[in-house]
């Protein structure tokens, strides 16, 4: 699980996520540009997807997930954590969703379709599904803060106010990751899929 963060760790706000997750993605040719450290470690996996954590801090964190056409995440939160996430390529769908009860049903889930380019932000209690529903793989950059620690998986029941919880899982920060932003242009053989849930998450 991850450390508790210090009394003065600053979280970032869901418009400095997307900063973040834009500054990873920005498409400079330059060798010191922060795309240029991680394209090298791009991957794609079958059955699962690849991800692994690019960078974290004590209030946040940066991940390189990759996407062949038809996969995708369950539907899921982020354990109240706010998040970003940026398609530097391909074409990614994200499906958006919100809790209601009997007494009060939920409305229908929305859904958009983010582009190469496209960077969608989002705050604390955000619900979504995200698939690669078109012929080619995507790659994208995901920022959250605080760090995941903990993350629950819902599954559709209109009957029941839209969606419900299926379980709840602890996010292991323990495993490998690239921390240092500098390490990963002469690194490129330190990837491997991390070991978060296996349905990895966006």
């Amino acid at each position: 699980m991850t450390a508790p963060l210090r009394a003065d760790a600053r979280l970032l706000t869901p418009a400095q996520l997307a900063q973040t997750v834009r500054r990873f993605t920005s498409s400079s040719s330059s060798p010191s540009s922060s795309s240029s450290l991680w394209t090298s470690l791009v991957r794609f996996t079958t059955p699962e997807r690849f991800y692994i954590r690019l960078a974290r801090s004590e209030a946040h964190e940066v991940w390189l997930l990759t996407w062949l056409p038809g996969q995708g995440t369950d539907i899921h939160d982020h354990g109240g954590a706010s998040g970003a996430f940026g398609v530097v390529q391909g074409k990614l769908t994200e499906r958006t969703f919100a809790l209601g009860s009997a007494a009060s049903p939920a409305a229908s889930p929305g859904s958009r379709r983010l582009p190469t380019g496209g960077v969608r932000s989002f705050g604390p209690r955000h619900i979504h599904q995200v698939h690669n529903d078109g012929d080619s793989p995507a790659v994208s950059i995901h920022a959250y803060s605080p760090a995941l620690a903990t993350m629950s998986s819902y599954r559709e029941s209109p009957g029941r106010g839209g969606i419900e919880l299926v379980h709840a899982s602890t996010v292991d920060s323990s495993t490998d990751s690239i921390d240092d932003l500098g390490a990963l242009a002469d690194a490129p053989r330190l990837v491997r899929s991390d070991g978060r849930d296996g349905d990895g998450q966006a």
